[in-house]
C-alpha cells in the first residue's frame, strides 16, 4: 500500500535529475510504499526521452506537459499522486538514503495530524564547489537551521521550501494548492494560507537533502526583488496585512550600512546599479582571498538592496516605502 508519493518537478536538467532518481532508488523505505511522479514542464533537452525510457526499480510515473511554471507543475503532480502523503524534493536536491523514512517517521510519531507539515534541510553537498552568491544563499539557510535546532524559535511558514517538504495530499488540494499566478515565493503563500487555518511545521534536522543548486548571478539578484514585490502583495491582496509591518520593523535592526546604502540608492537606479556592482565587485574579490565576512557582508547588501527595491516599486515608491518605515518604527 502506498503511502507516499514524491512529487518532483524539473525543467531541461536532466544530468542532476539523474542522481535525484539514484538517491532515490537508494532510499531505505520500502519501495514497494512510495511512488515518485516526476514532471517535466515542457524540457528541451534529452529530459523526456531519459524518463520515457528508464528502467528503475522505483514506481515511476513521468509525467509530460507544456512549460507552465514550478507552481503549476507542483500541481499536476499532486494531480496525478496517488499516496496520501506528499513529498515535495525539487530536481537539484539529492536525497539521504533516510530522507523518505525521516518525512513518514515524523509524521507517524505525531499521530498523522491533517494539518501537519514536516520541512527538512537542504545540506552542501560533500565536494561541490558553489557560486559564490548561492555559497551565501546557503550560508543564509544554515543560520534559519542552526537557530531552529537551538530552539531559538520554531518553523513558521516562512521556512516552507518546498525544496523538501511533506504534507498530506488533501490537505493541499483544500487550499487548491500553489497559486500558479507567482512564478516566485509561490510556496510562502500558500505556507501563509495554511499558517492562518492552523497548521503546524515541523522541522526534522534528519529528514537530508543535498542541494546541488546552480544559478546565475543575474538570476540570484532577481530573487530577492520578486519576493519583495510578492510581499507587498501577499500583504495587500492576500489576506497577509501583517507582512509589511513585519518587515519593516525588522528592518530597525538592519546593519547600519545596509540602512545607509538602502536610504541612499532606493528608486535612484544609476547609483544603485553603481553599488551593485561595486560590492559584488568587492565580494568576489573577498570570496577569492578567503575573507568570509566580508564576502557575506557584500552579498548581503546587493539582496537587500534588491528586496527593499522590489517593495518599493510595488507600493509606489520611495516615498511610501520610508512612510510606512516611520509608521511602523514610531
Amino acid at each position: 500500500m502506498l503511502q507516499l508519493s514524491v512529487v518532483l518537478p524539473t525543467y531541461n536538467r536532466k544530468a542532476q535529475l539523474m542522481k535525484v532518481i539514484e538517491g532515490l532508488e537508494k532510499q531505505t523505505f520500502a519501495k514497494e510504499k512510495f511512488e515518485v511522479v516526476v514532471v517535466s514542464d515542457g524540457s528541451t533537452d534529452d529530459t523526456n526521452d531519459y524518463l520515457s525510457h528508464l528502467s528503475t526499480p522505483l514506481n515511476l510515473k513521468p509525467v509530460f506537459q507544456e512549460n507552465q511554471g514550478v507552481a503549476a507543475t507542483r500541481n499536476r503532480g499532486v494531480e496525478s499522486a496517488s499516496a496520501p502523503l506528499i513529498l515535495f524534493i525539487d530536481d537539484d536536491v539529492v536525497p539521504h538514503p533516510d530522507l523518505l523514512k525521516q518525512h513518514i517517521e515524523t509524521h507517524e510519531q505525531a499521530g498523522k495530524p491533517t494539518k501537519m507539515i514536516v520541512i527538512g534541510p537542504m545540506l552542501n553537498p560533500p565536494n561541490f564547489a558553489y557560486k559564490p552568491w548561492v555559497e551565501w544563499e546557503q550560508r543564509m539557510l544554515y543560520k534559519q537551521y542552526d537557530a531552529m535546532d537551538r530552539g531559538d524559535w520554531a518553523p513558521t511558514a516562512r521556512q516552507f521550501y518546498t525544496g523538501n517538504c511533506s504534507l498530506h495530499r488533501e490537505y493541499f488540494k483544500q487550499f487548491g494548492g500553489f497559486n500558479a499566478s507567482f512564478k516566485r515565493a509561490e510556496d510562502v503563500e500558500l505556507a501563509y494560507r495554511m499558517a492562518d487555518d492552523g497548521a503546524m511545521f515541523i522541522y526534522n534536522n534528519q529528514a537530508i537533502g543535498y542541494h546541488y543548486a546552480s544559478r546565475s548571478y543575474e538570476s540570484w539578484k532577481n530573487t530577492p526583488y520578486a519576493y519583495g514585490r510578492n510581499d507587498v502583495i501577499f500583504n495587500n491582496n492576500h489576506g497577509q496585512s501583517w507582512l509589511v509591518p513585519t518587515i519593516m520593523k525588522e528592518y530597525g535592526g538592519r546593519n547600519a550600512l545596509i540602512r545607509f546604502v538602502n536610504r541612499l540608492c532606493l528608486d535612484r537606479s544609476n547609483l544603485s546599479q553603481f553599488v551593485q556592482t561595486l560590492f559584488f565587485t568587492l565580494a568576489q574579490l573577498a570570496y577569492r582571498l578567503g575573507l568570509k565576512s566580508f564576502y557575506i557582508a557584500g552579498f548581503s547588501l546587493i539582496f537587500n538592496i534588491r528586496h527593499y527595491q522590489g517593495m518599493s516599486d510595488e507600493l509606489g515608491g520611495r516615498q511610501k516605502f520610508f512612510q510606512l518605515l516611520g509608521t511602523a518604527q514610531n
